[in-house]
Order: structure tokens, then sequence, then C-alpha cells
């Protein structure tokens, strides 16, 4: 059958109406499907909204002004407006939503007047206005914000802002209720806090590691006396951790400590077996090599090197454990280092600590034997005499001596008992704290700026981490780490980075950064 010319049926009709949308101009079908919502009110550049349970999406692009009073949705969604390019006023207020996802207002570049007002808003996220470059005026009335770490950004922006803002009240923290956020004025202490993470793990055992800086290079000597080694790394600049420098190889070595004297660098290797020996850095090999021996009659099972400076002369001691030995002052004299000082004998000293007492030098001696003793340097003859001990303190594997606040302190270990801190009041060391300490090693003082830490090594638990509160005066439980058999804990800093070594004697050395952060974030 032919078809019909000019005729009106149906196909015919659909190519008329076709024909005719393709000649109405792309704008004016937008605003013909651009219909006002039931509960809002339209004009050819504003809508207002009251009651509404969603934002109007089908609109014109051209929209200037939107406004959306009592509405029952529960969020701002991000790039929620995105739609509405030439936005220039935004108002939202007197809804219900209780959350602002970060990028709500990304995309509204020409927006100048932007209101939140009684919106019941504790929180904005971090850096919202971002986007907004335009904005003039930000109402903020009827919200009280939670003045908190999280709230630091804001009070940041207001500082730098161009915008017109109306002041922002505070909920909380108590201290700032009723307050305007601008009046907070501690964010800078209390929105940072401090941790400590794992940078590197040294794939083997140690007992205790010692640090030196030398020609701008930063140094540590570590301990193994099953490896029969002294492992001597040294801070990468490049990788950014601490890498092989050298090994002084021994048998049981159980402590390695550096000297600087003038532009030499000596090591004090401590055995077990086979007699003590220093080692002294030589140029021309680029590595340590022997530079003398120490008396075996004098030292037979050293349990701790300490070293220290008297009248502008060099000194360490070596703490010896065993019944027969004598824990000895050594004195540097030009050539080389000769015994100086015999202690005492038959104490079993384990540990030998030198500290200044009101301008006067003295050395601490633990004992399995005894409570500490303190010997206190006598200047006409030119030795160490006994002066006075710590008493009620038996049973003390290791003393050390830190300050805090121009104040003297004392840490003392006890592997069975109470670990204590203890304070200089001008005539005697008196108990500050007690901590708990069964199956301790060790128990190490050190500070980093102004954040001073001790490191409680445990045998049969996690080790912890105290930190000094200033408030209290006391010592607070900061951190659990894990150190299978802690031994020694030493701090060390390069880069403008911290970082503390926790030596293990039946796992792996692990080395710990000092981070700040910014709880702002």
């Amino acid at each position: 059958m032919a078809l019909r010319r000019g005729g009106g049926g149906a196909p015919g009709r659909l190519l008329l109406l076709l024909g005719a949308a393709c000649l109405i101009p792309p704008s004016a079908q937008v605003r013909r499907l651009a219909r006002c919502p039931a509960t809002c009110s339209c004009t050819k550049e504003s809508i207002i909204c009251v009651g509404s349970s969603w934002v109007p999406k089908i609109v014109p692009g051209d929209i200037s002004s939107l406004s959306l009073v009592n509405g029952t949705f529960s969020e701002i969604k991000d790039r929620m407006f995105s739609h509405l390019p030439s936005l220039q006023l935004l108002l939202l207020n007197s809804n219900s939503f209780t959350v602002i996802r970060d990028d709500a207002f990304a995309g509204l570049f020409h927006l100048e007047y932007l209101s939140l007002a009684n919106n019941h808003i504790k929180a904005l996220p971090r850096d919202v206005f971002s986007d907004l470059d335009s904005l003039i005026e930000l109402d903020l009335r009827g919200n009280k914000f939670e003045c908190d770490c999280k709230a630091k950004w804001l009070y940041l922006w207001l500082k730098m802002t161009n915008s017109t803002v109306s002041d922002v009240l505070c909920i909380g923290p108590p201290e700032y209720q009723e307050k305007k956020l601008n009046d907070v004025t501690s964010f800078d202490y209390e929105c940072t806090t401090t941790d400590f993470v794992v940078h590197q793990t040294l794939p083997y055992q140690s007992v205790s590691v010692d640090t030196f800086n030398s020609k701008n290079d930063v140094y540590v000597a570590i301990a193994q006396p099953s490896m029969e080694n002294c492992m001597v790394l040294e801070w990468d600049h490049i990788e950014m951790n601490f890498r092989s420098y050298d090994n002084i190889t021994g048998q049981s070595i159980v402590g390695c400590k550096a000297i600087l004297i003038d532009d030499q660098v000596f090591v004090v290797v401590a055995q077990l077996f086979g007699g003590s020996h220093i080692y002294r850095y030589d140029e021309s090999w680029t590595k340590f090599v022997k530079f003398q021996d120490i008396e075996v009659s004098r030292i037979s099972k050293p349990n701790d090197i300490e070293l220290f400076q008297i009248e502008d002369e060099t000194f360490f001691v070596i703490a010896d454990s065993s019944k027969a030995g004598l824990s000895t002052v050594y004195k540097w004299n030009s050539k080389g280092f000769y015994s100086y000082q015999s202690l005492h004998e038959w104490f079993r000293d384990t540990d030998a600590e030198f500290v200044e007492i009101d301008g006067k030098s003295h050395l601490i001696l633990s004992s399995r034997s005894q409570v500490p003793i303190i010997l206190q340097w006598n200047k006409s003859s030119k030795k160490f005499v006994p002066h006075s001990d710590i008493p009620n303190m038996e049973d003390v594997l290791a003393v050390k001596s830190f300050r805090m606040q121009n104040a003297l302190y004392l840490s003392l270990t006890r592997f069975i008992g109470d670990s204590r801190v203890m304070r200089w009041n001008s005539k005697q060391f008196v108990e500050v704290q007690a901590l708990p300490s069964r199956g301790a090693m060790t128990l190490q003082p050190f500070s980093f700026k102004e954040n001073h830490y001790l490191a409680l090594g445990s045998d049969y638990t996690f080790s912890q981490i105290y930190q000094w509160d200033k408030e209290k005066q006391l010592f607070k439980k900061f951190k659990e780490i894990y150190v299978q058999a802690p031994r020694s804990f030493t701090a060390v800093s390069t880069d403008r980075r911290d970082f503390f070594f926790a030596s293990s004697f039946k796992g792996k050395t692990k080395i710990f950064e000092h981070i700040v952060v910014d709880l702002s974030l």
C-alpha cells in the first residue's frame, strides 16, 4: 500500500513534533523542564525552600540565590551544590542536618554570602571553605562549637580570612564554655602530642648501645655478645636510616663506649672473656684498630662503662660485677688510658653513674650486695672518697641521673620490687615515685626537647614508656612497646629527627622514632 502524501497520520505527526522540538532553543528546553518544587518558591534567579527534604536538582544553572530553611535532610553531602556554579548567596538556616562533608561547598567559586545560622553545628570539617574564594560574609550564629583541637583549623582560618564572620561561640571544653573561639589561647600546646613508632629493625641481639658524633655525622656502637661484635652504625643522610659502618670483633662483648678526645675517636670494648680493649679510629684504614689493652687482673666481669670529665681531664670507669673484680677508674694521659683508681672490691657493682651534685663531682655505684653508695671527688687528693649512700634501696641494678626544670633526679632500676624515681632536695635524695617493675633490667630516662620520658624494660611483660606530667609532677604511663628481654634504651638525635634504640638480649634490636602528632588534623 502506498503512503499518502501530506496526510495527518501518527508517523507524520511524530516527525513534525520532533522537528518543532529541534527549533526550540536549548535554554528554553531546560527552563520548561525545571519546575519549581512544591515546597519552594522560585523566580528567574532565586529559589527559596521551606521544610524540604532534599536540595532541588533540576534547576537553571544561572540561579544566583538558594535558601533552604527548616529542611529535614540529615547531611550536606560532598559537592551538593556544584550544579549551581553561579550561586552567589546560599542560606542554610534552621535545618536538621548534623553532618557537613569535607567538600560540601566545592565548586562554588562565585559564592559571596553563606549562612549556616541556627543549625546546632558543633564542628566543621577541616578546610570546608577552601573553594570559596569570593566569600564576603559568613554567618555562624546560633551554633555552639566544640573548641577542641579539631577546631584549631577554624581558629586559624578566622585569623587569616578577609571575610566578615559572625562570632563563633564555644560549648566546650568546660573551660571555654560560652567563650568565643577567637579567645582560645592554648591550641599550640594542647593540640600536639608525641608518639614512638618503629623506624628500623636490626636483625640481631644486643645488650647496650652508645652514640657519638664525629665530623657532623652521627654514629652508634652496639654491643652484641652472641655475635661477638661491637657493631658501629652510621646515620645515612640520603636513605634516612642507620647503616653498617664498621665492626669490631671480640669475645662476649657486653659494652661499647665511645670517647672523643680532640680529633680522635676511641671505643672502649668491655668483654667477659679475653680481657677488655680500647680501639681507635684510624683514618688511613677507615676503621677502628686496637689501641691498647685493659688489665685483666682488675676487670673480671665488666657490667657498665661510664665516661666523665673533671677539671678538663677525661676519665671513664668500668663497674665490675664479679666478687673478685675491682670497679676501676681510668684516666687519659695524652698517650693512652691508664688505671687511675680502684674504687672497692667484693661488692659486685652492676652500674656506675657520674653526676654533679651542688657543683661537686660524684660517682654513684649500684650493687647486688648493698645499697647504692655515693663517692665524692676530693679536690685535694684528686680521688673519689666515700660520701654517703641511698638507704633502703637494696638490689639496685642501675642508677641513672637526669635533670628536669633545674632539679636533679635519679632513676633506680630493681629487678624485684618497685623501681624508684628520686629527687635531690639539697641534702639527700628523696623518693618521688615508685614504679612496678618486676623483671626489669633497665629504667632509662631520656628527653627530646621539652618532653621527658622513662623507658622501663621488663623480661616478663611489655616494656613501658612513661612521660613526665608537669602538673602532677609525676611520670604517667604513655605507651607500651614490645621488646624481647630489653637491656638498654638509648636516645639518638640526627637531622632534626629523634630516635631511641631498644637493645634486646633475645630478639631483634629495634629503633623507634619519636614523632610529634598534630591532633587538629
